[in-house]
């Protein structure tokens, strides 16, 4: 799938306890690599959920390709897919590398196709998506042979950098249009932070749009800056979490 045009006026997200953001803007052209910036509590992972089609805006509208927001959340959800969004993609600490990517093939398996797709020969299928997996393992730059102990690492011995992109990859076997990722610089050093952000622009370069959280915004990206409440309005953190809890993460 390609990438897809995003466009956004006068976005919101009321809460019950107030705004989670409000009155933003978004306007990327497909493969485009959209940086939303701003403060920790500042709506960021929200924004994220809600271009994605896993949150309901309150205000405004926006433009996910062909779908409509707020309406069309389904159709939405339909061609984006996330990596990195704590409480939404947490990986398994437990599960191993290969664990994580055989449970991802078969999901794809059973739900990533169309009905004449899935009347296909099982085997047949079960090729085409080995070869979704290691399309996207090549895409995220993870080698599993590479790891300490192969595809049996767990995911607890991954560098925080080598989580990151299997989680990138694991979004990736569904061949999205648009790649969400949440905390995409948190708690990495300078040249870490250098490496996912050359990791994420070669995906948009290759065609899928993504849209990634941050603190600071790489030089070329579309920066979508968030902010804090003002000091009359309710605290942002507890914001975001009613409105997550009443509009659901799906």
């Amino acid at each position: 799938m390609g990438g897809i045009r995003i466009t956004a006026e006068g976005l919101g997200l009321r809460g019950p306890r107030g705004w989670v953001f409000r009155d933003l803007g978004v306007d990327a052209e497909p493969g485009s690599l959209i940086a939303v910036t701003g403060p920790s509590g500042s709506g960021r992972t929200s924004l994220l959920l809600a271009l994605t089609g896993r949150m309901k805006a309150t205000e405004g509208t926006a433009a996910v390709g062909t779908a409509r927001l707020p309406k069309q959340l389904g159709a939405v959800r339909r061609v984006s897919a996330l990596a990195h969004v704590p409480g939404v993609t947490d990986l398994d600490p437990a599960l191993t590398v290969g664990e994580h990517l055989y449970e991802r093939a078969l999901l794809q398996r059973r739900y990533g196709g169309s009905l004449r797709e899935l009347l296909r020969p099982r085997a047949e299928r079960a090729h085409e998506t080995k070869l979704f997996v290691d399309s996207a393992l090549t895409t995220a730059g993870l080698a599993p042979e590479a790891l300490p102990k192969g595809s049996r690492t767990a995911v607890r011995d991954l560098e925080r950098v080598e989580a990151l992109r299997l989680s990138v990859a694991l979004a990736l076997v569904g061949r999205p249009g648009l790649l969400g990722v949440d905390d995409t610089d948190l708690k990495l050093s300078g040249a870490e932070r250098a490496e996912v952000w050359e990791l994420l622009t070669s995906i948009a370069e290759a065609g899928t749009t993504v849209l990634a959280v941050c603190a600071e915004a790489p030089e070329g990206a579309v920066t979508v800056p968030t902010r804090k409440p003002d000091k009359t309005e309710p605290d942002e953190t507890e914001e975001e979490a009613d409105a997550l809890a009443a509009t659901g993460r799906a």
